[in-house]
């Protein structure tokens, strides 16, 4: 039994397919945590279980760890939650993968652990804290250390289609780790179906090669056919904005101290490998995924 939390989610929705592909044949079962069942697709629906509510309710996981050898696990993007919050949303479920005895969990994390940014990168750090309270249940756990994702930009769209113009906090010609969130789906699929390997490990998925806030405008430039530039943002402007959404303090603070934290370098700490690196490249991703949202 192989239990998916965020079912609907941007990395679950691309998991969900593959371990439906893949479990019958191995004899796995996939149960689902979803607050709201109406937004699976029915090809899901007709052949998961379907644990309804939220996953950071200790009911909730009790019900859906029960019976369970395997757990994909990750805390959802919810404004609401604080840093500080994120153990405190995972504390409940840590305590049912001990009382059912879950053997293996694969988590949604990030990079940075061991860099000298990591202990003030805002929800990078709290991602890194809840990696170690899943690790302490004595779980084999695998944490999938990701930089940030292509279909961040999707947020830009509107303004890449208006003003040919995307933002973000990053000194332009900082290259970074870049990654599809299809990729990371893929691993863990591989993680959660094959269940040989044990003790406590980061997995980083770190996309084909590093790119730059300069780099990722050529590239659309090219695949959109329409000029596309970078805009870097002051700290102090996105503060404000995001403040001005009426989002809670602690959690902006939360972004904007992971933002300063990537551009003094928490995604450089790992290198790339075959076994680290991901296929999907930015080009590709423009091609099938931004091209469509910026055109439409």
């Amino acid at each position: 039994m192989i239990v998916i939390t965020g079912p609907t989610g941007n990395i679950s929705r691309h998991l969900l397919p593959l371990l439906l592909e893949s479990a019958p044949a191995a004899g796995e079962e996939l149960r689902v945590v979803v607050r709201d069942p109406a937004r699976l697709p029915d090809a899901v629906r007709e052949h998961v279980e379907v644990i309804t509510g939220s996953h950071g309710d200790a009911q909730v996981v009790d019900r859906a760890f029960e019976g369970a050898d395997a757990v994909f696990w990750l805390v959802p993007p919810d404004a609401s939650l604080t840093p500080d919050a994120y153990c405190g949303f995972t504390r409940p479920a840590a305590k049912a993968l001990a009382s059912h005895g879950v053997g293996h969990v694969v988590g949604v994390s990030a990079l940075g652990r061991g860099t000298p940014v990591a202990d003030h990168a805002g929800l990078v750090t709290a991602s890194l804290a809840m990696d170690d309270l899943i690790a302490g249940t004595g779980v084999a756990y695998r944490a999938l250390a990701n930089p940030s994702f292509f279909e961040n930009l999707l947020e830009e769209a509107d303004s890449i289609r208006e003003k040919g113009v995307f933002a973000d906090t990053v000194d332009a010609d900082r290259k970074a780790p870049l990654v599809a969130v299809a990729d990371i789906a893929a691993v863990a699929a591989g993680l959660l179906l094959d269940r040989s390997w044990t003790g406590t490990d980061s997995v980083p998925v770190l996309g084909p090669q590093d790119l730059s806030p300069n780099d990722l405008a050529r590239i659309m430039t090219e695949q959109l056919g329409r000029p596309v530039r970078y805009e870097r943002q002051p700290l102090d402007d996105l503060h404000t904005t995001l403040v001005g959404y009426g989002l809670n303090e602690a959690f902006v603070r939360g972004i904007t101290d992971m933002k300063r934290a990537k551009d003094d370098g928490l995604d450089a700490g790992v290198a790339r490998t075959p076994d680290t690196a991901s296929p999907t490249t930015f080009e590709q991703w423009c091609a099938r995924t931004l091209k469509p949202a910026v055109l439409s």
